[in-house]
């Protein structure tokens, strides 16, 4: 007995580090996209550059979209031990690539893509694998330990953040150091996960099979809710986590990464309540507390000002949104088990298609809302670079795109009492 306990203990930290790489990658590929424009893209298409740089970025998300999809279905297949590996493998080859682009030539945009595609996969990889393992491991409390474990995904993002910061514009390195030395932990993965044994999923253990596992979500329309949801819940989390750096550094004089920084150490602290918190309310009635101080502090950043008045708007977003995404992972494992890996993959996959959706409307949001202060294109052009015209143009930009994304909080408040009055009544 006290083998299995140290094995499960090593197993959790196994995937404790996977999310941490994933999310270290994710934060130091956004910190590092701007020199990574500049030293190779900008000497093949200036005009274009900003358009190719964001396709570059959009690219991890297709890879992590897309593994998530094709691995969820068959990690009992294949066993969630390969697929760690396989994570560890895209962590060092994605980036090497990254750094081999820059003696490719003309080459250099198609390698970009390809090298952040197998980054992505990593990401998916781990995402596949590591919740439906946390979910059998620890079957008895899945909602503490799937929030608890994925406390490590915004510690890697406070890290890589941080990193960044340091990296190019404390110590003004190279680009290529910072991409660089998130190989190091991919290579720490490798050789951990190499030792250890890991359990079956819990549909695995219970004799589900391949064909019973892919069709339990279209026997159960009710899952599909689960689906729109989990899309909704990723809109308010992770797409403005993506956009403050766009939009609060240049409105509120304060480094929107840094901002990030700080929610993320607010949500890495929280996650560790979440257990506590699911069994007094339950995860329904966790979920729909957090969309009030959601929807206030997405709406306060829109009007954020100050330093000061952009954190109080992100700890409120931060204690609004730090339970969602774990916990809708635990809330479907509970009521949809013979899913397996392959409905917390698809729940999982809802979440990646939210942030490559989203985002881009975002930024359609905020170019419309610019150019309609401004007066026009041409009005916007003519505009003093850090004036204080552009500042109030910027502003109002910010203003619209976040209030247009804190209307999703609000919408989830509905949704997840409407849920929560439907399962009480079953059960009473």
């Amino acid at each position: 007995m006290e083998h299995q306990y140290d094995n499960r203990k090593a197993i959790y930290w196994i995937c404790v580090l996977a999310l941490f790489i994933a999310a270290l990658s994710n934060a130091i590929r956004a910190g590092a996209a701007g020199a990574i424009k500049a030293a190779l893209l900008d000497p093949i298409d200036a005009q274009h550059s900003g358009e190719m740089i964001g396709t570059v970025l959009g690219s991890s998300f297709l890879g992590f979209a897309l593994s998530l999809l094709a691995i969820s279905p068959l990690l009992d297949r294949f066993g969630a031990k390969r697929m760690v590996l396989f994570a560890a493998a895209c962590f060092i080859v994605g980036p090497s690539l990254v750094l081999l682009a820059a003696e490719t030539g003309t080459s250099v945009y198609l390698l970009l893509n390809v090298a952040m595609v197998v980054w992505g996969l990593g990401w998916g990889a781990t995402e596949a694998s590591i919740n439906p393992v946390i979910a059998s491991t620890y079957a008895d409390d899945k909602t503490g330990k799937l929030n608890a474990l994925h406390a490590w995904w915004p510690a890697g993002i406070v890290v890589g953040g941080l990193l960044s910061v340091l990296f190019l514009k404390v110590f003004n390195l190279g680009w290529e150091v910072l991409v660089g030395l998130t190989i190091v932990p991919g290579v720490l993965l490798a050789m951990w996960a190499s030792r250890h044994s890991f359990p079956q999923t819990e549909s695995a253990a219970a004799g589900v099979t391949f064909n019973e596992m892919i069709a339990e979500p279209f026997k159960r329309p009710s899952f599909w809710v689960f689906f729109v949801i989990m899309f909704l819940t990723a809109s308010a989390e992770l797409a403005p986590g993506a956009w403050v750096d766009v939009t609060l550094t240049n409105t509120v004089r304060f480094p929107g990464i840094l901002v990030l920084v700080y929610v993320s150490a607010i949500m890495f602290v929280m996650r560790h309540f979440a257990g506590a918190l699911a069994h007094r309310f339950s995860d329904m009635g966790l979920l729909l507390i957090s969309t009030a101080p959601a929807v206030i502090g997405l709406y306060l950043l829109s009007v954020a000002n100050s330093p000061v008045t952009a954190l109080v708007a992100a700890t409120l977003w931060a204690l609004g949104v730090c339970f969602m995404w774990p916990t809708m992972l635990a809330a479907v494992s509970r009521r949809f088990p013979r899913s397996g890996p392959w409905g917390i993959g698809l729940i999982g996959f809802a979440g990646a298609l939210a942030i490559y959706f989203v985002l881009p409307e975002l930024g359609k949001v905020y170019d419309n809302a610019k150019l309609e202060a401004a007066g026009g294109e041409l009005a916007f052009a003519t505009l003093q670079p850090r004036s204080a015209d552009l500042q109030q143009v910027l502003a109002f930009a910010a203003e619209k795109s976040f209030q247009m994304i804190a209307v999703v909080p609000a919408l989830l408040f509905f949704i997840f009492g409407a849920v929560w009055l439907v399962e009480r009544r079953k059960q009473g």
